[in-house]
C-alpha cells in the first residue's frame, strides 16, 4: 500500500480555505522567524483519494468490533454502544471541568453515586475516581500505604511482589521508595505460605496481590494470606486488573484487602488499549480513608460539591478529576446490567475460559491444571521441544486464521506462555472456531513446522527484525 505522500500530486487538494478577513500582524518582534515555516511539506491529494487512503488503512487494523481479541489479563471485550452514546450526551460532554458546583451537580451526583456503587460491589469503605489508569491507581494506592505508615511513625521499606505479578506492581512500589521483594508461587500457582511467613517482617509495608492472579487462578488461601500480613502490621494491596473474574461472586474487602485499584476501561465498558482514555479508581478500607486524594466529592445541603478539607490526604493525583467520559460509560454499564447482570457476566467469563482450557489442553502443555477463572495459561514447551516451533511462531500463525494473537510469554514463571482470555461476550461458536484454529496450528507444528515459523503469511509484512524495530523504529517518511 502506498503512503499518502506517494499518491500526492502537485496542485491537488481536498479542501479550499477562504481568504482570511483578519488583519495581518507582524510577528517579528514577538517570535524569532526561524521558528515559522512558510512552506509545509504536506501531501496534495483530492478528497476522494484522501478518504480511500485512510479507509483502506483502517481496514488493516484489528479491533474487537472486527474479530476475537483473546488478550489475557487485558479484558478486550465487546462494549455496548449504548454506553458510548450515553457518555456523548451534551450534558456530560459540554460541562467545563472548572464549572461552578451549581452548574455541574448532575455530573457530581453521578460520580458520587459511582463511588458508592463501586464501594458496595468491592466491599470497600470508599473510592476515589481520580486516577487516570490502572498503573496510576496502583501508584495512588501505594502512596496512601506509605503515608499511613509515616503517620504511624513506622519506617517500613519493603513491599512484597508475587513472581506472577504484573510488571507495574514493582514499578509502583519503587516510585514510592519501597524495595520490591519477590514472593514465590507454590506448586498450585498460588502464594507460597511458608515463603510469605519467612518474608513478612516488620520492615514489610504491604503485599501487592492480584486475585485471581495472572495465571488465571483464584488464591485458595486468601484469608490465611490476609491474616499473615495483618498479624505483622502490614497492609494487603489488591491489583484489580482481573476484576472481570469475580464481580458479584466475592468482594476484595471481604477477603481482607485494604486497598484495591480497578480498570474501568477493562472491566466496565470502555475499550481497553490504544493509548486511552483510561480510568483507575482506587477503593480503600477504613484504615486508609483519611489518605484518599483530594478534591473529594461531598454531599451537602445544597447538593454535591468539592472539598479539600482532609488534612491527611496524599493530595491531588491528577488535573481535574480523572477521565469523566470513562466514568459515565462505566456508570451506564453498571446501571443497565444491575447486580444480576454483573454476576452473569462473571459466570460467563469464567465458563468461557474453562471451555477453552478443556478443549485445548490435549494439544498444549497446561502447567497448572486447575479450574481457572476468566483466563487460562498454556505453555508451548511441547512444540518447542518436538519441532522447534515457539509460542511466538504460533501466535503469528494465528493471524492468518483471522484472530488477534493472545498474550504470550507472560506470566514469566510459565515458559513459552500462552495466556488466553475469552471474556463473557464471545459465543460458543466463536470459541469453537478459535479452538479449531489453535488445534490446526498445533498439528501444523508437527506436520509442517516451517510453515508456522514463516507466519504470518497473509499480512503485508511478514517477519520483522523485532529487536531492530523496537530499538530503531523507522516511523518518518523521507523523500
Amino acid at each position: 500500500m502506498e503512503l499518502i505522500f506517494e499518491i500526492s500530486r502537485p496542485g491537488r487538494g481536498a479542501a479550499h480555505v477562504s481568504a482570511s478577513d483578519v488583519p495581518a500582524v507582524d510577528l517579528d518582534h514577538i517570535i524569532d522567524r526561524k521558528y515559522l515555516r512558510d512552506e509545509l511539506d504536506l501531501p496534495e491529494v483530492a478528497e476522494i483519494d484522501l478518504v480511500r487512503h485512510y479507509t483502506n488503512l483502517s481496514r488493516r487494523n484489528f479491533g474487537v468490533d472486527l474479530g476475537f481479541y483473546p488478550l489475557g489479563s487485558c479484558t478486550m471485550k465487546y462494549n455496548p454502544k449504548i454506553n458510548e452514546n450515553v457518555a456523548a450526551m451534551p450534558g456530560f460532554t459540554g460541562v467545563h471541568p472548572d464549572a461552578p458546583d451549581a452548574f455541574a451537580r448532575g455530573n457530581l451526583e453521578l460520580m458520587y453515586d459511582m463511588q458508592k456503587r463501586l464501594s458496595s460491589i468491592f466491599g470497600m469503605a470508599d473510592f476515589t475516581l481520580q486516577p487516570a489508569a490502572g498503573a496510576h491507581g496502583e501508584l495512588t494506592g501505594v502512596m496512601m500505604i506509605k503515608k499511613y505508615f509515616e503517620k504511624k511513625g513506622e519506617k517500613r521499606h519493603l513491599i512484597l511482589i508475587p513472581d506472577a505479578a504484573h510488571g507495574t506492581n514493582p514499578a509502583s512500589g519503587a516510585l514510592c521508595g519501597f524495595e520490591a521483594v519477590t514472593l514465590r508461587s507454590n506448586m498450585e500457582g498460588g502464594v507460597d505460605l511458608e515463603h510469605l511467613e519467612s518474608l513478612m517482617t516488620e520492615d514489610v509495608a504491604a503485599l501487592m496481590l492480584t486475585n485471581p492472579n495472572t495465571l488465571g487462578l483464584f488464591e485458595r488461601n486468601i484469608e490465611k494470606v490476609a491474616q499473615i500480613i495483618h498479624s505483622r502490621g502490614g497492609l494487603l494491596y489488591g491489583d484489580g486488573a482481573n476484576a472481570n473474574a469475580f464481580l458479584g461472586k466475592t468482594r476484595p474487602g471481604d477477603m481482607g484487602f485494604d486497598v484495591i485499584q480497578l480498570n474501568l476501561h477493562k472491566t466496565f465498558s470502555t475499550p481497553h488499549g490504544g493509548g486511552g482514555p483510561g480510568s483507575g479508581p482506587v477503593g480503600v478500607g477504613e484504615v486508609l480513608v483519611d489518605y484518599l486524594p483530594v478534591p473529594r466529592i461531598v454531599k451537602n445541603d445544597s447538593g454535591y460539591g468539592w472539598s479539600d478539607h482532609f488534612p491527611d490526604t496524599i493530595g491531588r493525583m491528577r488535573a481535574f478529576y480523572g477521565n469523566f467520559n470513562v466514568m459515565v460509560k462505566a456508570y451506564a454499564y453498571i446501571r443497565s446490567l444491575g447486580a444480576e447482570g454483573l454476576t452473569r457476566a462473571t459466570e460467563m467469563a469464567v465458563l468461557n475460559a474453562n471451555y477453552i482450557k478443556e478443549k485445548l489442553k490435549p494439544y498444549f502443555d497446561l502447567p497448572y491444571d486447575r479450574t481457572c477463572m476468566h483466563e487460562c495459561v498454556f505453555s508451548g514447551n511441547r512444540q518447542v521441544e518436538q519441532n522447534g516451533v515457539h509460542t511466538s511462531d504460533m501466535a503469528k500463525r494465528l493471524i492468518d486464521f483471522g484472530y488477534h494473537p493472545p498474550t504470550i510469554y507472560f506470566p514469566l514463571i510459565v515458559p513459552e506462555a500462552i495466556m488466553i482470555e475469552p471474556t463473557e461476550t464471545e459465543s460458543v461458536e466463536t470459541l469453537d472456531a478459535f479452538c479449531e484454529a489453535m488445534i490446526s496450528i498445533a498439528r501444523e507444528a508437527e506436520e509442517n513446522p516451517q510453515r508456522v515459523k514463516d507466519a504470518p503469511l497473509s499480512t503485508p509484512v511478514s517477519r520483522l527484525d523485532e529487536v531492530l524495530a523496537a530499538r530503531k523504529p523507522d516511523v518518518c517518511w523521507k523523500k
